[in-house]
């Protein structure tokens, strides 16, 4: 069996077919497996007929067909599959071949699996591959981590299906050790959701409160995608308002209102919490979509539970330009948080990361890509160490900018019981993080007094710790102070 081949593709779904069509179009041989092996023979008779992708009908012949070091890549369903694959591949490679995971892995599964892996002499890839089927076909990001030395005999694999930006630049880097690159997909995916959760609130608030119609919101969303909102999700909302069904209606408005979810936002915000970063907006994106599921609920809740009309009465156009501002400084938010989850991971599993490259990965072939990402890119370029994206001068610039029109949207939502949680909760997030003092102060006394937790004064150095018998009867006993 001659070894021709440089890459072997395991999972022939939408995703794994459109990657192994991108990776023969720009010169690489690529061997094609499945499990359900007749999906080679089917795929090499329509979507790769004409192509040089070569078929395999076991894991022996197509290990057989790769060059050394052989590099497989499987693009299956997260979970048990990919384990599975990785005890059936291992008895069939050598020392320095390398196994590369696609799919959308839970970050811990891609720590554990790089050790299992990398034990038995072999290198271990977890990548974050973004974009959808357009992406996959036409140039995806992609967000690879795991065995440092695996990454010069992908990287002009990988660089040359990428997506690309300006000046040819590849949608495509290093992240890091371990689990990094599915950990910053992971994040890409939870701002993802509150991109969606935002310009979903943006459309109720047009629709309810302004009574505008989807072909109204349409030239809205058009005119919005040629400035600074300029992007993917922008651009498609535009396209789904102006799409008509067969009989010439609004197709979004047949669209039964209850979201679906695969759980990378769920991951995002679970690890949050284990981080102690407040990423409010992404988990209200989340529980937004378990809002949405409660469908039969919300109907019988909507005869008894009655609120305000939801018409507003403002100058359409100018409430509609305060409705930008409001996701544009939402959006600031949303970012900042993100970013803030990455640097907490990156000092809790000792990575890495490059901040403004992940931006320069994210600015196009994914689904979050916009005009918005390069502004980011800037800012860690001026300040590699910057703090918070609050804090850089374009982003302080235009939150300010902004801010007076997203208070009063937020307020009138409110006003008129139109729910808005990831607008509301990026406000309160800006404004509790620019604020020197919160009452924590009475909940840490809370905490003392009623289970002896302690707490600081502000009139003692920080690192005191101190317990008050509050009723005269608790005595002078205190909990030992610790962090969750």
């Amino acid at each position: 069996m001659e070894a021709k081949a440089d890459i072997a593709l395991i999972g022939l779904a939408v995703m794994g077919q459109n990657l192994i069509l991108n990776m023969n179009d720009h010169g690489f041989t690529v061997v094609a497996y499945n499990r359900t092996v007749s999906k080679v023979d089917d795929f090499l008779a329509k979507e790769a007929k004409g192509t040089n992708v070569i078929g395999a009908h076991s894991i022996e012949e197509m290990v057989g067909l790769l060059k050394r070091p052989r590099r497989v890549m499987m693009l299956v369903k997260a979970g048990t599959a990919v384990d599975e694959f990785i005890e059936q591949l291992i008895p069939h490679l050598e020392p320095g071949d390398i196994l590369i995971d696609g799919g959308n892995s839970l970050f811990d599964d891609t720590n554990r699996r790089a050790n299992r892996v990398e034990s038995k002499g072999l290198l271990y890839i977890g990548t974050g591959v973004s974009g959808g089927e357009e992406g996959a076909r036409r140039g995806p990001s992609i967000m690879p981590g795991g065995s440092p030395a695996a990454w010069p005999h992908v990287k002009t694999i990988f660089q040359a299906v990428s997506a690309k930006v300006e000046g040819g630049a590849p949608c495509c880097d290093w992240v890091g050790e371990n689990g990094a690159g599915h950990y910053v997909k992971m994040v890409h995916n939870g701002i993802e959701y509150g991109d969606m959760q935002l310009i979903c609130e943006a459309y109720a608030l047009m629709k309810q409160g302004l009574g505008m119609t989807p072909q109204e919101m349409h030239e809205v969303f058009a005119e919005w995608n040629k400035g600074d909102l300029d992007s993917y999700l922008v651009e498609i909302t535009r396209d789904i308002l102006g799409f008509k069904d067969s009989d010439g209606l609004p197709l979004v408005e047949k669209i039964l209102d209850t979201a679906g979810q695969k759980g990378t936002g769920k991951w995002t915000v679970i690890n949050s919490a284990e981080l102690g970063v407040p990423i409010t907006l992404m988990a209200e994106a989340v529980y937004g979509r378990c809002v949405s599921a409660m469908k039969d609920e919300r109907v019988a809740a909507s005869r008894k539970l009655k609120g305000p009309r939801p018409a507003i009465s403002a100058d359409r156009a100018t409430f509609v330009e305060q409705i930008r501002q409001a996701l544009f400084a939402s959006k600031i938010v949303s970012y900042a948080q993100g970013y803030m989850l990455m640097k907490a991971a990156a000092k809790e599993y000792n990575w890495n990361l490059n901040y403004g490259g992940i931006a320069l990965m994210w600015r196009g072939g994914c689904i979050i890509r916009s005009r918005f990402l390069s502004k980011i890119k800037e800012a860690f370029e001026k300040k590699p160490k910057l703090t918070n994206l609050l804090l850089d001068d374009y982003f302080r610039t235009e939150i300010k900018k902004c801010q007076k029109a997203w208070r009063n949207v937020v307020a009138t939502a409110v006003k008129k019981g139109i729910p808005v949680p990831a607008f509301s909760t990026a406000l309160s997030f800006f404004d509790s993080y620019r604020s020197p003092v919160l009452p924590a102060n009475l909940l840490q006394a809370q905490r003392d007094y009623f289970g002896a937790h302690t707490y600081e004064r502000v009139d003692q150095p920080r690192g005191q710790f101190f317990h008050t018998n509050w009723t005269g009867r608790g005595g002078d006993v205190s909990s030992s102070t610790y962090t969750v």
